[in-house]
Parts: structure tokens; sequence; C-alpha cells
């Protein structure tokens, strides 16, 4: 494998720059020096950003944008090997690395990398930790996976040895990543057009975790059902935490306000560790915030900055955002996309103020939705009225086996008030004349179903 010099910089290509993950690593290497070059199918306010800090990016991809002057080319999962841009750095010979080898290659230029993995909850619980380590005037190296408004996007360079980065287990890609604290929130079935099932995810996991050196620290939800297979063997330091005594850590006394924010001590044994209070919604996010306390108290981080870093935190981009008022009507943007991510936004909404709950659905992969078609039924009929969209395809193309039209059915089956639209514009025109004040409007999934809500607010 091809090994970057971090202090000796080169020319670096990014094919699919414009991706979360892709445009931070750029972002870092401009930042130290490297010329970089690149390319993605649509311009965006991310290859903006680039093209104003110094790289050249290209519009589409063909085998012209690959020239003699690049050292590396650095891909993601989404890329085909038959892309001319591949097929081009392959035949003359340039070194490759995948985007998960050159985080994992980034990690090793810092003294204290720490990776955040888990089936859900990535991107809120690195966020929080961001906001914390900010309030601790740490400096940290940050890659989030959305945007965050306390760094200006999803990428902050410091100069301190903190480098704080989500690690998802897609492809297998966090195992070649080198971190000296991991987190693991949890572990569920998903992404099952790679993985057989829990077994192969959990193994994932366990090989994931042992990466950690022997004076690493892995910090992980002692709730998760398979959380013994995924320690066995394991020579580094753990950390649990969970809903019970039997963790390390664990909360009580949990409150709520009016809009779903919690307040909670936190537990070690018989000890308090602190009382914190959230500027975000659900319970899930007690348990997020649990794992970034433990990763700040690690580095030395007061309770008073912890609660500081919290007081700002009001959430990342589509993780139960708040868009604006329609005509009285409260509009909520969701990146969920696995019945387990549903579950916990709408468990949010029965604490925001509302009178019916309107969620608009829009499938994620033909796949997944396969995979867990009676799940998401299930699930989204505790809506009052569900709204679905047509299934986001993503890397995958439709081969006629399932469709929203089939989902449709299964959530109609348990007497929940179901619509399918085809079009954009129509469910927009439906949820104009139908929804009423002081309803929740709900858009919900990881594709492009945020544009329904700021159409109907004009953002």
């Amino acid at each position: 494998m091809y090994n970057i010099q971090f202090n000796q910089p080169c020319h670096v290509h990014f094919m699919g720059i414009g991706g979360i993950s892709m445009s931070g690593l750029a972002e870092i290497l401009l930042n130290a020096g490297f010329t970089i070059s690149g390319s993605d199918q649509n311009a965006s306010s991310i290859t903006e950003h680039l093209t104003s800090l110094g790289a050249s990016i290209h519009i589409g991809q063909c085998k012209e944008n690959i020239n003699d002057s690049i050292d590396l080319v650095v891909y993601t999962a989404a890329i085909s090997k038959e892309n001319e841009e591949y097929v081009a750095a392959l035949e003359k010979q340039i070194p490759m690395l995948s985007r998960a080898e050159l985080l994992g290659q980034l990690m090793t230029n810092y003294d204290t990398p720490i990776a955040i993995s888990g089936t859900h909850g990535k991107t809120t619980t690195t966020s929080m930790l961001t906001h914390i380590l900010l309030a601790a005037d740490s400096d940290p190296t940050i890659s989030v996976g959305g945007i965050l408004k306390a760094i200006g996007g999803n990428i902050r360079v410091g100069k301190s040895p903190l480098f704080v980065t989500e690690a998802c287990e897609y492809t297998n890609s966090f195992l070649s990543f080198f971190p000296k604290i991991s987190v693991i929130l949890n572990v569920e079935e998903d992404h099952l057009d790679f993985f057989s099932g829990i077994e192969e995810i959990t193994e994932s996991f366990h090989q994931f975790a042992g990466k950690l050196p022997k004076d690493g620290l892995l910090v992980i939800n002692g709730d998760i059902p398979t959380k013994d297979a995924i320690l066995k063997g394991l020579d580094c330091r753990v950390k649990t935490y969970g809903t019970s005594k039997e963790n390390d850590y664990y909360p009580s006394n949990i409150t709520y306000d009016e809009t779903g924010n919690s307040s909670f001590d936190l537990f070690s044994g018989e000890e308090s560790e602190g009382h914190y209070t959230l500027k975000v919604a659900g319970e899930h996010n007690i348990y997020n915030a649990i794992s970034a306390i433990i990763i700040a108290k690690e580095l030395g981080i007061t309770n008073q900055q912890i609660n500081e870093g919290f007081s700002t935190f009001y959430g990342t981009n589509r993780r139960f955002e708040y868009k604006g008022d329609l005509c009285g009507v409260h509009v909520i943007d969701d990146y969920a996309h696995h019945p387990t991510e549903i579950q916990a936004t709408l468990d949010a909404a029965t604490r925001y103020p509302h009178n019916e709950l309107w969620c608009v659905f829009q499938p994620h992969t033909y796949s997944r939705t396969k995979a867990f078609l009676d799940d998401f039924a299930k699930t989204l009929s505790q809506a009052d009225h569900v709204v679905l969209a047509d299934i986001y395809a993503a890397r995958e193309v439709d081969t006629g086996e399932i469709s929203s039209k089939d989902l449709a059915e299964k959530i109609a089956a348990y007497g929940t008030d179901v619509h399918y639209f085809p079009s954009f514009d129509e469910i927009e025109n439906f949820l104009l004349t139908n929804c009423k004040k002081n309803d929740l409007l709900i858009t919900m999934g990881a594709g492009n179903v945020v544009n329904i809500g700021e159409s109907l607010l004009n953002l």
C-alpha cells in the first residue's frame, strides 16, 4: 500500500471530492500544503468552498482529468471500477488509496486519534464531542459527517494532537483506521447489501475494537446484545455505559423540558459524576452524550467545560433540525433511514408540542427497504399521517423487486393514514392542503427529502 508522507506535500486527486468525508480530507491536506485536485458529478457549496481554498475541481468525471502531475489518487467505495478516471489512474500506474485508507494514515499523524463508530448516532456524538473540545480550548482537528455550525462546515483543522472522526462500518472501511480512543455506540443490522447479517457485522466491530493499542480505550454501549462477542480477546482498556448499574456509567434522574430536551445525573457505581443538560431532544441523545462525556473525562476536561459544550450544541444539520413554521405547522427535518433511527425520532417528537404528527418518509436504497420492510411499516405507523416518496436509489439500481407502494400497503394494514406520491410537487401540494396549525411535519430520510420542507418554507 502507498504511504503518504505528510511532511512531503504532493499532488493528490480526489474522485468524488464533493462528498462530506472526501471534502474534509481534501481540506486537511490543503491546509498542510498539498496540491489538491478532484472531480465530482455535480457542483455544490462544498466544491465551491474547496475551490476558494485553492483546489482545482472538475465537474464530471473523465479520463482527461487524470494527468501526469498527479502523485496519488483517492477514491470512495461508490466509485465504479469502470469509472474513466479510475481506469486512467490504473493505466498510468498512479498510486491509489481508498478514502478509508487515507483517513487511517492521517490518524497516525496525531497523538490522540479518536474514532466514533456505531450503526446510529455517529454524527451527533462526534458533534457533541466537538463542542466540548471547543469549550475546553483543546484546538482539535475534526472530521464530521454533517454540516456543523460551530466549525463552519464538516471539517476543522486544529493544531493540537487531537483528531476526531466518524468511523463507518460500511465495506469495513473503519478497519483501515488507527485510533487511540474508540467509541461503539450501537450495533444493529444495516448495510445488508454488503454484510450478510448481524454476525458478520458484529465481527466487523470486533475487528475494529481490536485495532486499539494496549494502552488505548474502548468506550462501548454495554446494552449492545452482542457486546461480549465484540469484547472477546481485547487487551485494551474498556469502559461501558448504558441503562443499568451493571455498566461503568449510567444515567439517573432523567427529566425533560417542554420541547423534549433532557437533563440527567451521570453515575459510576454509587458515585455521581455530574449533572448535565442537553439542548437536543430524544432519550437516545442522553446515551450519545454519555459516550462523549467519558471521552472528555479521559482527556481531563472538567464538568463545567462539558456542560458549556452541551449548552451550545443544538444539533447538526438533518438531525431533528427545526426548519421553520409554515402557517403554524412546525417543520422538522431528520436524517433517519433505519427503523431504530425512525423510532428514536418519533419518540423525540412525542415530547415536542404538536397536535397531529405528519411523517414524510423517503426510503433509502432498495436493499434496505426490502430488508426492513415490516420494521419500517411498524415504526412509521406510530405517526398520525405518513406520506411516502419514491425510494432514493443512492448507489443501487432499481430491479423492480420493491417500491414505496409496497411499504404503503404494509403501513395501511396497521390502520394508519398513509399516502404515496411519485413526485415531490404532489407531496408538497398534498401537505399544503391537509396540514393544520400546530401540526408537526417531519421530513425524514437520507436522500433529498429535505427539499420538500425547504420548498414549502421557501428556504
